[in-house]
């Protein structure tokens, strides 16, 4: 109670939340993951942040950052902790247009930097379903990806500096805006990806681009996920790196969306058992000039080189939007795979990545494991192709739970084989604890528990998440 007095005394008593005042932060929002805070408190400034913490390193109490709360690992459970919502940190400080960068408070609603940089005729470029909701500190305390990852990188390469508020309340100002600073490590990657382990993200610097002048996205039906490559390489050559989204929806992906998404419509007349959703933009004023057909040469290229496959067999069926209510269903249809794939009872949810090339034998190789432990088992996929992220969910036949770990486990041989890695977006948290204790290398682990203490000696800062026992 002193704590939580101290708290309100430098808050004012209405941010600082406790009982049943505080539902709202009681559970994951897949309701996987329920707990009870001390409390929730929401500070409205960097100061307010260093006196939270001040006062819970001095009485010992366990801190746990939270944005959005839109997570997928558990990483904002907070049993008895103190609960460090940024909802209220969410000004957008500046936007330079001409050096393209944005100063963003760690509360700041993705879809609000979109909307504000709009206005500059500027994009960030950091997309995915919940960006209604979900907030800048969070997609960097994940290092979140999205569908634009494949032209524009993760989060950490998005993000140019960074204000970080530590264990003991100290403020380590990491705000550069330079492209170049060869000053030392690179502490901000320390935090990026970091889940509130090592400190608590209250500002960022992050990079703008300039707006496309013009998109053009397609539906594609391929004959065989092998054929997809060629086309994204293709594409990729011949509009100068120009490909925003390269999207891998199988079959029964489009058949759930039917069913469940009440407006959900057929991409094709015909049904395919490989759906591509590809965008590929521009910002050259040349890539809008017109052949004598009057089509436009960034369209141009994606239609031919799609002519081109279907003449050659290896495409079946190709639909491109012809206007921006078209390109919304195409997106909408990829964008609805949390809503339609989470929140099965029993489900095993994965992130995983491989090599670009080794997709279509990850798929092979995993379901051919899974239906050795479950043949009544279900699986179900969804890829950011481009970059080779997979989120493969298995709907076992028995939900007690007792196929989790050796589905997961046979999920994770196929991965490590192949050289990738069994987290690819979604970050760690709680849910893969067992995954790092298995497969990260021993040496990166101990590495990790060393930063980890040198950063927050006491583990206040969001324990139990990330690093294996």
């Amino acid at each position: 109670m002193e704590l939580l007095d101290q708290i309100r005394a430098d808050l004012g008593a209405k941010y600082v939340v406790t009982g049943t005042d505080a539902e709202a932060w009681t559970r994951d929002w897949m309701n996987v993951y329920h707990w009870q805070p001390l409390a929730v408190v929401r500070p409205a400034s960097t100061e307010q942040v260093q006196a939270i913490a001040r006062a819970c390193s001095a009485a010992g109490v366990a801190m746990v950052p939270v944005g959005g709360n839109t997570g997928l690992t558990g990483a904002t459970k907070a049993q008895d902790a103190v609960m460090i919502s940024l909802d209220r940190m969410n000004a957008i400080r500046e936007i330079k247009p001409n050096a393209q960068v944005a100063i963003v408070e760690s509360g700041a609603i993705l879809d609000s930097i979109h909307q504000a940089v709009d206005v500059h005729n500027l994009v960030f470029p950091l997309f995915f379903g919940a960006r209604g909701s979900a907030m800048i500190g969070g997609n960097l305390s994940t290092n979140a990806g999205g569908s634009n990852v494949l032209r524009y990188g993760n989060t950490r390469d998005l993000c140019l500096g960074l204000e970080v508020v530590l264990a003991d309340g100290r403020v380590m100002n990491l705000m550069s805006e330079l492209r170049k600073d060869n000053t030392g490590l690179n502490l901000k990657h320390m935090f990026i990806g970091a889940e509130g382990t090592l400190g608590i993200i209250t500002a960022a610097v992050v990079r703008l681009y300039r707006k496309p002048l013009a998109y053009v996205t397609a539906m594609v039906g391929l004959r065989a996920l092998e054929d997809s490559l060629p086309l994204l390489n293709r594409l990729q050559n011949e509009t100068g790196g120009g490909v925003e989204a390269f999207e891998y929806m199988p079959r029964h992906y489009i058949e759930r969306h039917m069913d469940k998404i009440e407006s959900a419509l057929e991409p094709f007349d015909d049904a395919h058992e490989v759906n591509i959703l590809v965008e590929v933009a521009t910002t050259r004023a040349s890539d809008l000039e017109q052949d004598g057909s009057g089509t436009p040469k960034l369209q141009a290229i994606l239609e031919t080189a799609l002519m081109d496959m279907i003449e050659a067999g290896s495409a079946q069926d190709v639909v491109i939007a012809q206007n921006e209510a078209q390109r919304r269903v195409m997106w909408e249809r990829r964008e609805s795979a949390a809503e339609i794939t989470v929140g099965v009872p029993g489900s095993i949810d994965t992130d995983v990545a491989v090599p670009l090339d080794d997709v279509p034998a990850f798929l092979q190789q995993v379901s051919a494991r899974v239906q050795e432990i479950d043949p009544d088992g279900q699986e179900f996929y969804i890829s950011h192709l481009g970059d080779g992220n997979l989120h493969y969910t298995f709907y076992p036949s028995d939900t007690s739970g007792v196929f989790k770990e050796p589905i997961t486990e046979a999920i994770e041989d196929v991965v490590l084989a192949l050289n990738g890695s069994f987290s690819a977006e979604h970050g760690i948290g709680l849910s893969k604890r067992n995954s790092m204790a298995r497969r990260k290398d021993p040496v990166a682990l101990e590495m990790m528990r060393a930063i980890k203490s040198a950063f927050d000696p006491a583990n206040l800062m969001n324990p139990g998440k990330v690093y294996p026992d």
